[in-house]
C-alpha cells in the first residue's frame, strides 16, 4: 500500500475525519484529500504530526498492514486465555505479575484470617 492508503486506512480505523487531519496539518481539505489519493507527497513534518496523533512511529504509518493493535483486557478472557496471554510476557514483566498476584492472595488470606478471628472474640 503507497503512504496515502496506509494514511486513510488508519484515520478511518481511527474514525476520524479528513476534515479533522486537514486542520492539524493545516492544510485545506482539498489538499489533504490529495495526500490519501496519492496525488500530493506528505511532507516529513506532516508524518511526524500524523504518528502523533496515530500514537505510532513514522514507520508505524510507512509499512502499515492493517492490524492496528487493540487493547487487552483480561477480565473479557476465560481463564485458560488469561493464562495463555501472562505466558506471553517475557520472562521479568510475566514474574512481576506473578508477584503482584502472589502478594495480593497473600493480602486476602490475612483479611480473611483476620475477619475470622476477630468475629469470635
Amino acid at each position: 500500500m503507497s503512504i496515502g492508503k496506509n494514511i486513510q486506512t488508519i484515520r478511518k480505523e481511527l474514525g476520524l475525519l479528513q476534515k479533522v487531519l486537514a486542520l492539524e496539518l493545516k492544510l485545506d481539505k482539498s489538499s489533504y484529500s490529495k495526500v490519501e489519493s496519492g496525488l500530493r507527497e506528505v511532507k516529513i513534518s506532516e508524518l511526524k504530526i500524523l504518528a502523533n496523533i496515530f500514537n505510532m512511529s513514522i514507520d508505524d504509518i510507512v509499512n502499515y498492514d492493517d492490524n492496528l493493535p487493540v487493547d487487552i483486557i483480561l477480565e473479557d478472557k476465560s481463564e485458560n486465555e488469561q493464562f495463555k496471554l501472562i505466558n506471553q510476557l517475557d520472562e521479568d514483566d510475566k514474574s512481576t505479575v506473578l508477584k503482584i498476584i502472589d502478594t495480593m492472595l497473600t493480602k486476602k488470606k490475612f483479611k480473611d484470617f483476620f475477619n475470622k478471628n476477630v468475629a469470635m472474640l
